[in-house]
């Protein structure tokens, strides 16, 4: 092999290992993201949420991230209806935490959390879901305890 031949190769791999690192860095990031609505007695208020329905995927929740769209949220399916408590541990940015019974129906309301806190933050009563949107957004669109959600995650979706 000439030298030239041997350096050409080697760039070749190392593209090879870069490439596989990317596509499997996008296959571990990649999320599934779906329209969800609410209504409020001012309409609907429309969202792409992400999913967290696994273990993994509601331990991490949105830790680490340093913005999130205005109509952007992540929907934590937890399956059975219990009661819920979260925290804002390695989260950076505040947010409002919509806990949702099976029914759709809007249980409580965490607002304008604080980032990167530890505090437990309650559902007070047992839900199947939490919805995490930037803060200010549930008193911005008039999201209140007893608004419906709509989703597959809930009953009659």
């Amino acid at each position: 092999m000439t030298s030239g031949f041997r350096a050409m190769a080697a760039g070749m791999r190392g593209f090879a290992c870069v490439l596989v690192l990317l596509l499997a860095a996008g296959a571990v990031n990649a999320a599934t993201i779906e329209t969800l609505t609410i209504d409020t007695k001012s309409g609907e208020a429309t969202f792409k949420v992400e999913l967290a329905e696994n273990a993994a995927e509601r331990a991490k929740g949105l830790m680490y991230r340093t913005e999130l769209a205005p109509d952007a949220g992540m929907l934590f399916d937890f399956g059975v209806q219990k009661p819920v408590y979260m925290w804002m541990k390695n989260t950076y940015i505040p947010l409002d935490m919509v806990f949702i019974r099976a029914d759709g129906r809007v249980a409580s309301i965490a607002a304008n959390t604080v980032p990167l806190s530890t505090q437990t933050i309650s559902s007070q009563v047992p839900v199947s879901a939490v919805l995490e949107l930037p803060a200010g957004t549930a008193k911005a669109r008039g999201i209140e305890v007893g608004d419906r959600v709509h989703h597959r995650l809930f009953s009659g979706e």
